[in-house]
């Protein structure tokens, strides 16, 4: 295996990035908004090479949002940036859900396994950052353009009546630029207390950019620097955003990510050497693209996997699009395969329950599946999907007794081809391509396995903020007219 790598050393989704070292084991948590289970937790031997190891809750609430009931939705929320700490045996993730109007904070003592204890504080703590002081005081940093202090008890669980409570960050950004300067990191080094910022200044080159706040008591007087404004020459996007960890041999990393088009938020490791108590990020101030392993290399298990659902659970890479019904799936009643059961009526794949989900990656890869018909009803469409506000999806959709394999995308089901389907199986596939933020996908059908067949046009992929989250793959089974119908997949398959 390589001695190095290349940035970005993740090319999927993992915004958002808040990483610890315990022992020669780090840890990382990251945002997946309206995803369930929610809030993975990776893990690493090198910084490099993540696989995902639990999840810091099954279902963080039942409420209308989160469940899709009543016309609601969560998209665009859902648990945001996160904060992950380890104290005196305890593990520790905070983060906010703004659909709830609560900053939530969990504690286990086994980050791997759980169970996690679930502790709720009224209120909207943007962008939270925890800190266990020396002398046994809590403390959390938030907001955005400002940034506060507030103080927390000792365990970390409620807000402290009588505690630190103040504004220490009048205007975040430095360079007078918007006011939209938030993502705070909050560490003690050496006696000193260290925010890190990220903020997208209204001069010069316009991108965002990684600010870093010194001083030298929890609530002083806080000296900013500029530590990184750099792109990696992708498109004026600036790498920011994240924290900063240290390896057992003391050399110290920062974990921030990239915007990088309709595949998301990417993650990007930067080295950091210390100057006159300052960190310097990058090499003369740039991100390396390619750089050597911070430790020996460690070889994972993959962020995205191909499944023949022969197992007794799903693999952790899944994740379902909001709550699932968990009346309306299964792996058992027929051995090897997944079942989707409509359980309710949607007009359109973003209102569809127990749509099943994967990351997509670049700069390109593909995907696909082998789906039985048999048991569709009138009015239902089952297929693969790419998943975003503006999805594309190649399945089959059930209609006065007959079934067409249809390539259709949004608004709503706009259906760009249809073709007759005179048999039960059929094989769909999905190629995406993210080199140099292309942003295309095509779809395709085979009803043999070997002759592939295009169908519809090709869908131009777009980020945005109505989701915030990168394209995924996403098995689904929806009804527009009566629940009970049901699709079988046998698989799923990358490449």
């Amino acid at each position: 295996m390589s001695e190095t790598f290349r940035n970005p050393f993740i090319y999927a989704d993992v915004p958002d990035p808040a990483v610890i070292r315990v022992g020669d084991t780090y840890y990382m948590t990251s945002t997946t908004m309206y995803f369930t289970p929610g809030c993975p937790v990776m893990k690493s031997k090198d910084l490099v090479n993540w696989e995902i190891v639990n999840y810091v809750y099954d279902t963080l609430s039942d409420n209308d949002h989160m469940v899709m009931r009543n016309g609601k939705h969560d998209y665009g929320k859902g648990s945001w940036a996160s904060s992950l700490r380890y104290h005196n045996g305890t593990f520790y993730v905070s983060f906010v859900a703004y659909n709830t109007g609560k900053t939530y904070v969990f504690q286990t003592e086994d980050i791997e396994n759980g169970p996690w204890r679930k502790h709720e504080i009224e209120g909207i703590y943007h962008d939270m950052s925890l800190l266990f002081d020396d002398d046994g005081r809590v403390y959390m940093v938030y907001g955005a353009g400002a940034i506060k202090l507030i103080e927390l008890t000792a365990d970390a669980t409620a807000i402290k009546p009588g505690g630190l409570n103040k504004i220490i960050i009048e205007h975040a950004d430095i360079t007078g630029g918007k006011s939209l300067a938030e993502g705070a990191h909050l560490y003690k080094i050496d006696g000193k207390y260290y925010i890190f910022i990220i903020a997208w200044p209204r001069t010069g080159t316009g991108r965002r950019i990684e600010i870093c706040y010194r001083a030298d008591s929890i609530d002083g007087e806080y000296q900013g620097k500029i530590v990184l404004d750099d792109d990696l020459g992708f498109r004026n996007a600036g790498v920011a955003q994240g924290g900063i960890v240290d390896t057992p041999d003391g050399k110290w990393y920062a974990m921030l990510f990239q915007d990088h088009g309709s595949v998301g938020r990417i993650p990007v490791l930067v080295p950091v050497c210390w100057q006159d108590g300052w960190p310097i990020f990058g090499i003369d101030g740039k991100v390396p693209i390619e750089m050597p392993y911070p430790t020996k290399p460690y070889p994972t298990a993959a962020l995205v996997v191909s499944d023949d659902f022969n197992g007794d659970k799903l693999p952790l890479q899944w994740q379902w699009n909001h709550n699932p019904d968990n009346t309306g799936w299964c792996l058992n009643s027929r051995r090897g395969w997944l079942r989707l059961t409509t359980t309710h009526i949607a007009q359109n794949l973003v209102e569809a329950r127990n749509t099943l989900t994967q990351r997509t990656y670049g700069p390109v890869c593909s995907g696909s599946v082998l789906l039985d018909t048999s048991q569709m009803k009138n009015g239902d469409y089952a297929g693969l999907a790419a998943l975003a506000e503006h999805y594309g999806f190649v399945g089959v959709k059930m209609e006065d007794g007959c079934k067409h394999v249809v390539m259709a995308k949004a608004p709503g089901t706009t259906e760009v081809e249809t073709v007759p389907l005179s048999q039960d199986t059929v094989q769909l596939k999905i190629d995406f391509n993210f080199t140099d933020a292309i942003d295309e996908a095509n779809f395709y059908y085979s009803l043999c396995g070997t002759v592939w067949h295009r169908i519809g046009d090709t869908l131009k992929m777009r980020y945005t903020l109505a989701h915030f989250t990168g394209y995924r793959f996403a098995l689904f089974n929806y009804t527009t007219k009566t629940p009970g119908g049901y699709a079988d997949f046998d698989w799923f398959k990358l490449g």
